[in-house]
């Protein structure tokens, strides 16, 4: 079992930037490849970006693709996403889940963890 715990939204303008955390515990917290994802107010959820477990490869929606960085410390168990460049359509509140990595999509299994999300709003 993993317990995913994220933290680090808020409230920003368009344009500015935000670093949200997710830290996992269990014995084998890091064996697994992360993703994130989110959900606005009436949208389906949305896969936004996931990394690899092993070589650290890491794959992005193409609607944050060159804004949003992933990465990862084994060290502190914990998974990060660095997001820069903010739009409005960014709101939602931010999952991160243990995920399998398909065909360089970040895809929820039967049995995955989830965290319990962190709200993330942009707008002036």
């Amino acid at each position: 079992q993993v317990l995913l715990v994220e933290s680090g939204g808020g409230s920003v303008q368009p344009g500015g930037s935000l670093r949200l955390s997710c830290v996992a515990s269990g014995e084998r917290a890091n064996w697994y490849p992360y993703g994130w994802f989110r959900q606005a107010p009436g949208r389906e959820r949305e896969e936004v970006s996931c990394i690899a477990g092993n070589d650290g490869s890491t794959y992005y929606a193409d609607s944050v693709k060159d804004r949003f960085i992933i990465s990862r410390d084994n060290a502190k168990n914990t998974v990060y996403l660095q997001m820069n460049g903010l739009k409005p359509e960014d709101t939602g509140v931010y999952y991160c889940a243990t995920v399998l990595i398909v065909q360089s999509k970040c895809v929820p299994y039967n049995g995955n963890y989830w965290g319990q999300g962190t709200r993330v709003t942009v707008s002036s």
